[in-house]
C-alpha cells in the first residue's frame, strides 16, 4: 500500500514536470469557479522529491497558565466617576451613585467633622465630588469644590484619601481659573427666556441688562428678532467651572440699532470699565431708573391727585412695585436727607457729583443710608413702600437741576457721561478689541443664520 502511494505520487510530480502551464490554468480555473472568484496561483512545477518522506514528532511544553492567571489577579487599575451631592444624601447613598462599596469610608464621612460639613452640609447640594476607586469598588481617593463667598477669586478643595486601614482629610486653597465662554440668542419672547435657552448664566444676564440699560429698556423695548451676544468668564477649579465671572465683551442688537461693549482696565488703573470699540465710556451719568423692573404709574406734571382729588402738580414720577422692592441712586453722590418729610413719607435724598443735580427717593418702606454717604450709581438706598400719604406700594422719584423739578424721562435719556480711553492705552485697548470684535461677529452670524 505504501509503496503504491509512492508510484502514484511520483507519476503525479511527473506530469506537472511535463505540462506545468495546463495544470496551473485547471487549478485556477477551478478555484474562480468554486470560490466565488477568489483565488490564488502558486507554481505547481516544484522538483520531484529525491529522498523519502519522514514524519518528524517533538513534545511542546505549553505555557504555564497558572502563573499568568496569577499575574492578572495581582494586577490592579483605578476606576474614576463624579456625581453631584443631593441634599437628601447620606454617605452611603452618595457612595453608592459613585459605583463604591465600602463600609469604612461611609463610616469615614459620617463620623469627620470636615467631611460631612463639605459633603452633607447645608450649601453642600449641588457641589460635584469626584472619586478615585480600586476595581474592587474601594475608595482611593475622593475630592469636591467649592467657593465661600460669589466674589472670592479662591476656591477650596476637599481632599478624602486613604491612608494605611484608614483615611484622611485635608481642605486646600487654590486660585480659580478664569476661561473664555461665548454665548449668543435671539429674542422671541423675553429676554430672560432667550438666556435661558442660550444657557446663559443668572449673573451674566444681570451684567448684560446693567451694561446697556442706558441704552436699551429690556422690559419694554425689545422686540421679536432682536439679538444679543456676550463673551464671559468663567472661573474654573481644576477644570470644574464653579461660577460666572465678568462679562468681557458684548453686544446687542435693538430695533435695528448695535450697542457694543468691550471691559477694559488701563495700565495702573485700580478698576477697569466698559467702553464702546471706538474707545468711548458706556458709562452715563444717571441710571435710567432707581429700579431694575419699572412700570410708571403717574407721569411728570399736572394730574387729578388720587388722594385729594383735585388737581396739582406731579414734580416726580411714579413706579408701582411690591413692599421691599430695593430702590437704587441712579448716580454717585452724597445723601443731604434721609427722614420722614410731610407727606412723602420716609424720604431720601441725594446731591450729586456736579453740585446742581439732585435726586428724591419717597414712601419708602426702608432708608438704608444716612445724611453724609457716599453712594455709588446703583447702589441699593432703601426699598420701596407706602409712607406718608399714599394709596399703596409705590417709590415717588424726582430729579431736581438747581432744586427745580425736571421731567425725570427726559432729562436721564440725554444724560452722558464721555470719558475715553487715555492715549497711553490706546494701543493695548485696540489690540484687545480687534480680538473682541472677531468672536462677537463669529457668534453674531451663527445666531442669525440658525434663526432664519
Amino acid at each position: 500500500m505504501k509503496q503504491a502511494l509512492i508510484s502514484t505520487g511520483l507519476a503525479v510530480a511527473d506530469l506537472v514536470h511535463r505540462h506545468p502551464k495546463r495544470i496551473a490554468a485547471a487549478i485556477g480555473a477551478l478555484l474562480m469557479g468554486g470560490a466565488g472568484g477568489a483565488f490564488a496561483v502558486a507554481s505547481l512545477a516544484p522538483a520531484a522529491p529525491t529522498a523519502p518522506l519522514h514524519l518528524v514528532s517533538e513534545a511542546v511544553e505549553s505555557t504555564a497558565l497558572g502563573r499568568q492567571a496569577e499575574a492578572l489577579d495581582a494586577h490592579s487599575f483605578t476606576l474614576y466617576r463624579s456625581d453631584m451631592v443631593r441634599a437628601t444624601d447620606t454617605p452611603e447613598a452618595l457612595l453608592k451613585r459613585l459605583g463604591l462599596s465600602d463600609p469604612a469610608a461611609a463610616a469615614f464621612l459620617r463620623k469627620n467633622e470636615t467631611a460631612r460639613q463639605a459633603l452633607f452640609g447645608k450649601s453642600a447640594a449641588g457641589r460635584t465630588v469626584t472619586a478615585e476607586a480600586t476595581d474592587r469598588a474601594q475608595l482611593q481617593v475622593l475630592r469636591t469644590h467649592w467657593v465661600e463667598q460669589e466674589t472670592d477669586d479662591t476656591f477650596q478643595r476637599l481632599v478624602v484619601e486613604k491612608a494605611g486601614s484608614g483615611f484622611s482629610v485635608r481642605v486646600e486653597s487654590a486660585p480659580l481659573v478664569a476661561h473664555q465662554r461665548l454665548a449668543s440668542g435671539t429674542i422671541r419672547g423675553t429676554l430672560f427666556a432667550a438666556t435661558d435657552e442660550a444657557r446663559l448664566p443668572d449673573s451674566v444676564t444681570q451684567q448684560l441688562t446693567e451694561i446697556f440699560e442706558s441704552n436699551v429698556d429690556f422690559h419694554r423695548g425689545l422686540r421679536r428678532g432682536d439679538r444679543f451676544t456676550v463673551v464671559y468668564e468663567t472661573l474654573e477649579a481644576d477644570g470644574e467651572p464653579l461660577r460666572a465671572g465678568k462679562v468681557l465683551s458684548a453686544e446687542v442688537v435693538n430695533r435695528g440699532k448695535t450697542h457694543q461693549a468691550i471691559w477694559f482696565k488701563e495700565a495702573g488703573a485700580s478698576k477697569g470699565a466698559y467702553y464702546s470699540f471706538d474707545g468711548q465710556s458706556l458709562r452715563k451719568a444717571y441710571l435710567l431708573a432707581p429700579m431694575e423692573a419699572t412700570r410708571i404709574t403717574s407721569g411728570f406734571g399736572m394730574r387729578s391727585h388720587p388722594v385729594y382729588g383735585y388737581s396739582r402738580e406731579h414734580t416726580g414720577v411714579d413706579y408701582a412695585a411690591p413692599t421691599g422692592t430695593p430702590v437704587r441712586t441712579i448716580g454717585d453722590g452724597t445723601v443731604s436727607f434721609a427722614g420722614v418729610q410731610n407727606g412723602y413719607g420716609n424720604v431720601i435724598q441725594i446731591k450729586h457729583r456736579n453740585g446742581k443735580d439732585s435726586t428724591l427717593y419717597a414712601h419708602l418702606s426702608r432708608i438704608d443710608v444716612k445724611v453724609g454717604d457716599n453712594v455709588m450709581q446703583g447702589e441699593t438706598v432703601g426699598a420701596v413702600g407706602s409712607t406718608g400719604v399714599s394709596t399703596g406700594p409705590h417709590l415717588h422719584f424726582e430729579f431736581r437741576i438747581n432744586d427745580t423739578p425736571q421731567d425725570p424721562t427726559e432729562v436721564l435719556a440725554e444724560q452722558r457721561e464721555y470719558v475715553p480711553v487715555s492715549p497711553g492705552g490706546k494701543a493695548a485697548f485696540a489690540k484687545l478689541s480687534a480680538g473682541m470684535k472677531m468672536q462677537l461677529a463669529a457668534a453674531s452670524e451663527i445666531t442669525r443664520g440658525s434663526f432664519e
